[in-house]
C-alpha cells in the first residue's frame, strides 16, 4: 500500500520550456501524473507565466501542494542578457541558429548580476559579473560597444568599470 497523501507536502519540479509555448503534454505527464495533476492544465499555466519570454528557453519551477501547481519562472544568465538585447521574438521552429549581436550596457549586466546573486558561485559581487560577463561574451552581444573579454581583462588588471559592492 503507497504512503498517505500529505496535503501539506511541497514537491518541486524544474522543467525546461519555450516561453510562451504549450509544451509536449507527453514530456509533463511522466512529471506531474503522480502528483495527481493534469498535464495539460499544468502545460496552460506554464504557458500563461512564461508569456513575456516568448521564443527563449526557460527554466520554469513547479510548486506543487494539495494537487495544486504554482508556476515560477527560474531565468538563467544568458535568457536575462537575451531579453536585455530586446530582440523581436522569434519562432524556434522556423528560424533556427540565431546569432545575437546586439549591444547592451553595463548598467544591463550589474541588474542581471544582481538578479543571479543568489544563484551565483562568486564569493564577491564582483565575481558574479565577472560571470554575467562571459555569457554575454558566449551569446555574442557586446557591452557598451566593446568585447566582453576585453572588459573582463581591464577587471581582473584594476582598470575596469565602477562595479558596486552588494
Amino acid at each position: 500500500m503507497p504512503p498517505k497523501f500529505d496535503p501539506n507536502e511541497v514537491k518541486i519540479i524544474y522543467v525546461r520550456v519555450t516561453g510562451g509555448e504549450v509544451g509536449a503534454v507527453s514530456s509533463l505527464a511522466p512529471k506531474v501524473g503522480p502528483l495527481g495533476l493534469s498535464p495539460k492544465k499544468v502545460g496552460d499555466d506554464i504557458a500563461k507565466a512564461t508569456l513575456d519570454w516568448k521564443g527563449l528557453r526557460i527554466t520554469a519551477k513547479l510548486l506543487v501542494q494539495n494537487r495544486q501547481a504554482k508556476v515560477e519562472v527560474v531565468p538563467s544568465a544568458a535568457s536575462l542578457i537575451i531579453k536585455s538585447l530586446k530582440e523581436p521574438p522569434r519562432d524556434r521552429k522556423k528560424v533556427k541558429n540565431i546569432q545575437h549581436n546586439g549591444n547592451i550596457t553595463m548598467d544591463d549586466i550589474i541588474r542581471i548580476g544582481r538578479i543571479m546573486r543568489p544563484r551565483s558561485l562568486a564569493k564577491k559581487f564582483e565575481g558574479t559579473i565577472l560571470e554575467m560577463l562571459g555569457t554575454a561574451q558566449s551569446v555574442g552581444c557586446t557591452i557598451d560597444g566593446q568585447d566582453p573579454h576585453d572588459i573582463i581583462d581591464a577587471i581582473h588588471n584594476g582598470e575596469g568599470p565602477e562595479i558596486p559592492e552588494d
